[in-house]
């Protein structure tokens, strides 16, 4: 067990790898390279925004940036909502990120999520909640998530906060 009086610091490693020429200007290369993470075995295909001629087919690191925020946010909720006792049986997002290429330097200005939850009724020791009690829920994840304090990006948050019945739960 770790008895140090300093908090532990987290470490994070991925490669990456791109082969090919750009010796015929930026109209030829081609954009299309592969991201790996060790630790979890994962590897990942990626390219350019179609925008700046890369693939459609293939992620490209604005989408990860926008997964990684989703993700987080997701993550942090389900946190929240077990510590008190929410009984969330489904979470879906459909995120949105706006990169404004006259907004210099380009970068990701803006973020929607929109968390659409289903939740179980209130039973078994669960608590009742209102509407803005999960909301203040979504709040405290928010504050909470790693990625989210990491961006200077706005972000927003558009809820759809949807208790089941007890014959749906």
């Amino acid at each position: 067990m770790d008895h140090s009086p300093y908090p532990p610091v987290h470490r994070y490693q991925t490669s990456l790898h791109w082969d090919g020429s750009t010796g015929d200007g930026y109209d030829a290369y081609d954009r299309a390279h592969v991201g790996r993470a060790d630790a979890a075995g994962a590897e990942l295909h990626l390219s350019a925004d179609p925008a700046f001629r890369g693939d459609a087919r293939l992620l490209n690191p604005e989408q990860l940036l926008l997964l990684s925020a989703s993700s987080c946010q997701l993550l942090s909720f389900l946190a929240v909502a077990a510590r008190a006792r929410l009984t969330v049986v489904s979470y879906r997002d459909e995120a949105e990120a706006e990169m404004p290429e006259a907004d210099r330097p380009i970068r990701i200005t803006r973020i929607v999520l929109r968390p659409h939850l289903q939740l179980a009724p209130p039973g078994d020791g669960r608590p009742r909640m209102r509407d803005e009690q999960v909301r203040r829920l979504l709040r405290i994840a928010h504050d909470e998530c790693f990625i989210a304090s990491s961006l200077r990006t706005e972000m927003t948050i558009v809820e759809t906060i949807e208790w089941l019945t007890d014959e749906r739960a």
